[in-house]
């Protein structure tokens, strides 16, 4: 078997390089308005009909980071990490936010279809989505111990790196 040369090699890792770099800018642009610091005051109602307050909420996780979740029931990307959100939520304290799903009761019909027992903040028209600076989901907002908003990633995150997010903030 032939080995490859020194040349394909360089190659390789330069085209890497460029890919790795296209990524990270489409990241940025896509998290350009995401606000820095503490996160934004969050209230609403759980599709359950509970009310729902960010501050509350953190209180009752004390020295653990927290996350929001957000998704859309008419999101393939959202369908795909279904089942690390899960495995995800029996873990760590994670809220899912439904931004632009329809109503709470909406919203519980998807759930139940999906079979889904998540908690779940009803955002209907993508405000709460939108104070976070986010264009589109689905996205994964890790808020440390002490409120502030410490990893924003869009687009498809993976069990693995959503665990890793929440860790480090928890080390941090």
């Amino acid at each position: 078997m032939r080995r490859p040369s020194r040349a394909s090699l360089k190659r390789w890792l330069w085209d890497a390089v460029i890919l790795l770099a296209v990524f990270l800018a489409i990241q940025a642009w896509q998290q350009r308005d995401v606000p820095k610091g503490p996160a934004p005051a969050t209230a609403g109602i759980l599709a359950d009909g509970q009310t729902f307050d960010l501050k509350t909420w953190r209180t009752s996780h004390p020295d653990q980071p927290v996350a929001l979740h957000f998704w859309a029931e008419w999101c393939p990307i959202c369908s795909t990490e279904e089942g690390s959100v899960t495995s995800v939520l029996a873990d760590w304290p994670v809220m899912t936010v439904a931004m632009q799903s329809g109503t709470a009761e909406q919203v519980v019909g998807h759930l139940r279809k999906k079979g889904l027992d998540w908690p779940t903040l009803v955002d209907p028209a993508g405000h709460i989505a939108a104070s976070y600076g986010l264009k589109g989901v689905p996205a994964f907002v890790v808020i440390d111990r002490d409120g502030t908003i410490r990893s924003v990633s869009t687009g498809y995150t993976s069990e693995l790196g959503m665990r890793l997010r929440l860790w480090w903030a928890e080390r941090s």
